[in-house]
């Protein structure tokens, strides 16, 4: 922005002081997960342009249950008929599971708790959320100049209310939670004097405790500043002999772009609940990313309860259901979060592949923090080409994809032959222009010169006992085979010792004045397995003056051919 804006601003920590120079967060490790819950169907839906109808939050609510979130906060049931009949279509029907509790958001006004109790009929276990606003603006701007005693006012009328609705309930069990809306921009010790006079009137217990939601419902402050207020409530909380019988929760928005940062350094505060949406829909820029923070969690290899091996399938029934995009950047579930074009990144990926493939139980690749395939995400994305990738991604995705494991040493020529036509066409290029690409410059070519056939030669010789035997060819410790041949369109049938069929061929094509090039590496390899598998092999040559040296595939059902061919392919690229 313009600099006479910044006038309109100014820090955080000037609003509020906020004091706690012996911080305990900073020294802790987060070793477990905390309490998980949902709040898509109610925060997430209000922030969609079409709203979900019934039978779609229907579908959502059994997307949830299947990635095992146990809270759920299915909606604000006094607000509107749909959100009521939701409700009551969930109790009526029986879909709720028996080990998943529901919650329901109700502000602290009398008509609507009274509505919210009676969407309640039923339900055999349920969290009545109670909420009001709290914050200097608010108080100002909403509640026109209302005092801090109306305010509190506010939420403890209705915690006394819900605390006596919920006595007259015998068909199910309430669970009572509070947030003073905007906790992150009210004076800590005036939120904590509301949240301590809800939790008196509702009296919770060890066995039974309340949740104390403590919402940066506006991100104004970085994530320090947000973990001291949650360590300092928390310590409050434990000097009044409250701590074991209240679940400190978290609901954390992303006005800054820090709410995933905030909630685990809130965690680390001493947080036991979270409260947030599938990859972070919500108001303004949204919610917190239950996405994001469980599978951070789960990188460090601590269980959250949370099933997201089917991460496509939940992305897609999420796009379908909110009509809402997950930009491709985003963590763990974008369409390119495990994609490197860099030639540097794709080039330590594979090998830290090919690692991981032969002797590593630890996940340990660089530039990836998991196995893409623990979350129902395929390799095949993982390396993609264009002008800026390097040899190693060109070499991961022949491998990945069409089963050749070409030599390291030919990798420089095959991938800037393949970033050269990336940068030509102005793209990224698909796999399969990257196999025709590698297959037309290097694999089975046959001009200037091609191998029309080839056998062993035989002759014929005396044995001890003077008789006539068919034998092999030999000549010291090199054997025969003749070569049938093309070159520029005259045809010869030649032969060749050596102490392999690509000697042999070396040999036969110095006696046609052909060769003017030295063998210098050989490879190969089955693409496939069993009898009838397709071999690749790879031949690279030098030529004989300047000293060029060229790379040649040949594929073949058989491993003798494939060598040939290879051969064959690099002369005719050393003489194209």
């Amino acid at each position: 922005m313009k600099p006479a804006s910044l006038r309109k601003y100014r820090p955080f920590h000037e609003k509020f002081d906020i004091r706690l120079p012996d911080r305990q967060w900073p020294d802790r490790h987060i070793e477990r997960a905390p309490i998980w819950c949902s709040v898509d169907l109610r925060d997430g839906n209000q922030a969609l342009a079409i709203p979900m109808n019934v039978e779609e939050k229907l579908e959502y609510f059994q997307l949830l249950c299947d990635i095992g979130f146990k809270q759920i906060e299915i909606g604000f049931p006094s607000a509107s008929d749909t959100e009521f009949r939701f409700f009551r279509r969930l109790v009526d029907e029986k879909l709720i599971p028996a080990d998943v509790t529901v919650q329901c958001l109700v502000q602290a006004r009398e008509h609507l708790i009274q509505r919210t109790f009676e969407a309640l009929e039923g339900v055999p276990r349920s969290i009545v959320h109670l909420y009001n606003s709290t914050s200097p603006l608010q108080r100002k701007v909403t509640f026109g100049n209302a005092s801090k005693e109306k305010i509190k006012a506010i939420a403890v009328d209705g915690a006394k209310l819900v605390r006596k609705l919920a006595d007259q309930v015998t068909d199910g069990e309430i669970l009572f939670q509070y947030s003073p809306e905007s906790f992150s921009d009210t004076e800590l010790d005036y939120a904590y004097d509301i949240c301590k006079s809800v939790t008196e009137i509702w009296g919770p217990t060890k066995e039974s405790p309340i949740i104390l939601n403590l919402p940066a419902t506006v991100e104004w402050a970085t994530p320090n500043i947000h973990a001291d207020m949650i360590e300092w409530c928390c310590r409050q909380l434990k000097k009044d002999g409250l701590r074991d019988k209240v679940q400190v929760s978290l609901h954390t928005h992303n006005d800054r772009g820090t709410g995933t940062a905030a909630t685990e350094l809130a965690i680390l505060a001493g947080a036991d609940r979270v409260e947030g949406t599938l990859f972070g829909n919500g108001e303004r820029t949204g919610n917190l990313d239950l996405v994001n923070v469980a599978l951070n969690l789960n990188s460090h290899g601590i269980a959250t309860g949370l099933d997201f091996s089917n991460l496509d399938e939940i992305r897609m029934t999420y796009q379908r259901l909110t009509r809402m995009a997950v930009h491709e950047r985003h963590p763990y579930a974008g369409e390119l979060v495990f994609t490197a074009f860099s030639g540097s990144h794709q080039d330590a990926i594979k090998k830290g592949m090919d690692l991981i493939d032969s002797d590593s139980v630890e996940w340990a690749v660089p530039y990836l923090t998991i196995d893409p395939q623990d979350i129902g995400r395929n390799y095949e994305a993982i390396i993609r080409i264009n002008s800026q990738s390097g040899k190693g991604g060109v070499a991961y995705v022949l491998d990945r994809e069409h089963g050749l494991d070409l030599p390291k040493s030919m990798h420089p020529e095959v991938g800037g032959i393949v970033s050269r036509q990336a940068d030509e066409l102005g793209r990224e290029l698909t796999i399969e222009e990257i196999r025709e690409s590698f297959f037309n410059e290097f694999v089975n070519r046959n001009a200037p010169l091609s191998l029309l056939d080839h056998d062993e030669c035989h002759v014929e010789n005396a044995n001890a006992e003077g008789i006539l035997v068919h034998q092999r060819a030999k000549r010291g410790n090199e054997y025969g085979w003749t070569f049938s041949l093309s070159h520029a369109g005259e045809k010869s049938v030649v032969e060749g010792y050596g102490n392999g069929p690509i000697n042999a061929l070396a040999h036969a094509l110095e006696k046609r004045g052909l060769k003017d090039f030295k063998v210098t590496d050989y490879r190969s390899h089955a693409i496939t397995d069993g009898s009838a598998a397709d071999a690749a092999a790879y031949v690279q040559i030098v030529r004989e003056g300047d000293n060029r040296s060229v790379w040649g595939c040949g594929l073949d059902p058989s491993i003798e051919l494939a060598g040939l061919k290879a051969l064959v392919s690099a002369y005719n690229r050393l003489h194209h």
